[in-house]
């Protein structure tokens, strides 16, 4: 059945692109632009995210995309899966329904049982990543995000902790006019999102402010959350050459947590909580904020130099309640700075830059008895934490052929060190440093204006996050033996957009296609010792992938997308050692196995249809398939999830009244309620693995717009 699926996208891609549809005309009373579906991307759209140097797709020689607010406009906007799902390469588990949702990128991201890890995110270029690259990203707002560009594969030459990507949402700041928006959300479950949008917009200054508050009961026992979140961003232009920000946010909330069931309480309740989860009241709860300046400037009238400074400050307090209640109490100091120069050398087009990334966060974390969900007064622990990085990379761009055949050359250092004071067994406290320098070198040809074919090969770098470094002995908070992860990653591939306005059908047609290959060396995997998560390392892993997007208009109003990633990834080389409850030590071999929580395919099919109804009326339409293969829960391959199906799909108006503008939608998701599994707790003992997939659920926008 894979081979047959390939086979029809290899024969799709001849004559398509990286899904991401068509753009439709509206004509409102005092504008007219263009509002795109879900699955269509230009190729040249200018992005930062991928070279740090503002360029366009085409010419970036790896997969790129950008997806801009509109492009969902008339969906669901609660979590990140809602979004970001028909993205070759990317995927998502969600474990809550909301914010707690696994990122994996060729795999990368997917042994993590809570968080994110191998993926690096961005709000505004600057790092929602941990300076150990461990991820929450509860800041993240869809109603505030204009922009988001996700980089497939290796980027540790640009990037701390990004051997899988990295992910950046770009705040909705570029508008034109000024503008205040109110919006409402609810759903099945208990979901209700609520807030306002104001954006205001003068020759010299633009001022975005948003705030959002979500509610949701919960699709299981003991799954409840609520977040109140507030973006904003001021920017000003002091000359023509320069421009000045100053960015905001505040995130405060709490998710309940119901834990992962065995097999057997799957079968008898898969919405129930776990017992220890329910009786122990395991939630957590997150007060964070973040204070951002930044300066870009042009050096020079030919543009040929520019500078970009930016630094920034965090608050973090986290609280979570498991058999014991943890809180961070943290806060942070970070900056970033990047150089570029425009010049010929050897009579030949080069563009370098070279830049650098410093973060440093501190402060105490205690730990104390929980009773049913309360914390006393009886401390257990208590000890001051440092996590620091320090990156500094460099890219160099020649054009080596008539502006077609290009050459990028990047690399970066990293220092990442982790140290722990123990205020109550000062014998405990540790520390480690780790640093790497990781090359990639990358070829672009391009065969037009809008085609390319690209390739590169490059070295990454992943340390531990700091709750990876637990010592599971008890010896040290810092585990000792647990060694960075490093890979080596080849890919090839081609993108492509081309449009036939003469054509009634398939006047628009793009593509994205990507081989890679990835060899792991002591790879980072969890594994369980009488309910608590480690991790280890273990020998080697080679992963193997296709990715696959492709687009095309099938007659004007009516597109179709597809995306499909198709992944072998398997243990070359594994011993594993395991401890039991009683400290009985087994070592298996694993060498073999299939890598678990990653799906030998994942594909979604989309058809969205948009019509202009009247002169001051659009409608829309899309329903899209997903299906994903079954994955392993262990390193063991002792058990595997079942394949899957979901289908959804979306109905939507906008109308337009003078200065008004009235946006009404709703859809629905698992459309015919299929029992899957959302999230896999990988290598858990006493077969705790499995968390249920959102049942059948429904939900409605109302959005109002006032332009001024």
């Amino acid at each position: 059945m894979i081979r047959k699926i390939l086979a029809a996208c290899v024969l799709l891609f001849l004559f398509a692109e990286t899904a991401f549809s068509q753009g439709y005309l509206v004509i409102g009373k005092d504008s007219t632009y263009i509002i795109t579906d879900s699955l269509y991307f230009e190729t040249d759209e200018v992005v930062v995210t991928g070279t740090r140097v503002n360029k366009k797709i085409i010419d970036i020689p790896y997969p790129v995309t950008r997806i801009s607010n509109t492009e969902y406009r008339f969906e669901k906007k609660t979590s990140i899966n809602d979004v970001l799902t028909t993205v070759p390469g990317v995927f998502m588990q969600s474990r809550y329904g909301n914010h707690d949702v696994r990122i994996s990128i060729r795999g990368y991201g997917s042994r993590s049982n809570t968080g994110i890890r191998g993926v690096r995110i961005l709000l505004d270029g600057i790092p929602e990543s941990e300076p150990d690259g461990q991820t929450r990203i509860e800041a993240i707002d869809f109603q505030s995000v204009g922009s988001i560009e996700i980089v497939k594969g290796n980027s540790s030459s640009l990037y701390t902790n990004a051997p899988g990507g990295v992910v950046n949402f770009i705040s909705d700041i570029n508008f034109k006019n000024s503008f205040v928006t109110q919006f409402n959300e609810a759903g099945s479950f208990g979901l209700r999102r609520n807030g306002i949008k104001i954006g205001l917009r003068t020759p010299g200054y633009g001022l975005l402010m948003n705030y959002t508050y979500h509610n949701f009961e919960g699709f299981r026992e003991h799954s409840q959350d609520y977040w109140h979140v507030f973006n904003t961003v001021l920017e000003t232009r002091p000359d023509n050459w320069s421009n000045f920000q100053m960015l905001f946010y505040a995130a405060v909330g709490t998710i309940k947590l119901p834990g992962s069931l065995t097999q057997a309480q799957m079968d008898e309740d898969r919405m129930q909580a776990a017992a220890n989860e329910k009786n122990f009241d395991f939630y957590r709860r997150s007060n964070k904020g973040r204070i951002a300046f930044r300066y870009s400037t042009k050096l020079d009238e030919a543009n040929k130099n520019e500078l970009e400074i930016t630094a920034y400050g965090t608050i973090k307090y986290f609280e979570r309640a498991q058999r014991t209640i943890r809180i961070f109490d943290r806060y942070g100091l970070g900056a970033t700075a990047r150089y570029i120069n425009r010049s010929v050398l050897a009579g030949r087009e080069n563009e370098f830059s070279f830049g650098g990334d410093v973060f440093y966060q501190t402060g105490p974390i205690s730990e104390f008895q929980n009773i049913s969900g309360q914390k006393t007064d009886n401390l257990l622990g208590l000890t001051d934490d440092v996590i620091a990085n320090a990156g500094y990379y460099f890219t160099n761009n020649t054009n080596l052929y008539n502006k077609q055949l290009y050459l990028l050359l990047t690399g970066r250092y990293d220092n990442v060190s982790f140290r722990i004071k123990d205020q109550l067994a000062g014998y405990r406290s540790a520390e480690r440093v780790f640093n790497e320098f990781t090359p990639k070198a990358a070829l672009n040809y391009k065969l037009s204006q809008n085609w390319s074919l690209y390739g590169s090969f490059g070295l990454s770098f992943d340390v531990p996050a700091g709750n990876e470094l637990d010592d599971f002995t008890g010896a040290t908070h810092i585990n000792q033996d647990l060694q960075p992860q490093k890979s080596r990653n080849i890919e090839i591939g081609t993108k492509g957009s081309f449009a036939f306005p003469e054509q009634y059908y398939f006047s628009r047609v793009s593509f994205e296609f990507t081989l890679f290959n990835t060899v792991i060396r002591d790879e980072i995997v969890p594994f369980d010792i009488n309910g608590d998560v480690f991790y280890r390392n273990s020998a080697k892993t080679n992963r193997n992938g296709v990715e696959l997007g492709a687009s095309t208009a099938l007659i004007p109003g009516l597109n179709a997308g597809l995306s499909l990633t198709y992944s072998d990834f398997t243990y070359d080389e594994y011993l594993a050692r395991s401890i039991d409850a009683a400290g009985i030590t087994t070592d298996t071999d694993y060498s073999g196995n299939e890598v678990p929580s990653v799906p030998r395919l994942n594909a979604s099919f989309t058809l969205g249809y948009n019509r202009l109804i009247t002169e001051n009326m659009i409608g829309f339409a899309k329903t899209q398939i997903q299906t994903v293969t079954g994955m392993y829960v262990n390193d063991a391959n002792s058990s595997k999830t079942s394949d899957y199906t979901l289908a959804s799909v979306t109905l939507g108006t906008e109308i337009y009244f003078d200065k008004f503008s009235l946006i009404l939608s709703g859809g629905g998701m698992n459309l015919f309620d299929r029992q899957y599994i959302g999230f896999i707790n990988i290598n858990a003992t006493g077969g705790r693995f499995y968390e249920a997939g959102e049942p059948r659920n429904f939900f409605g926008n109302l959005t109002l717009t006032y332009r001024l």
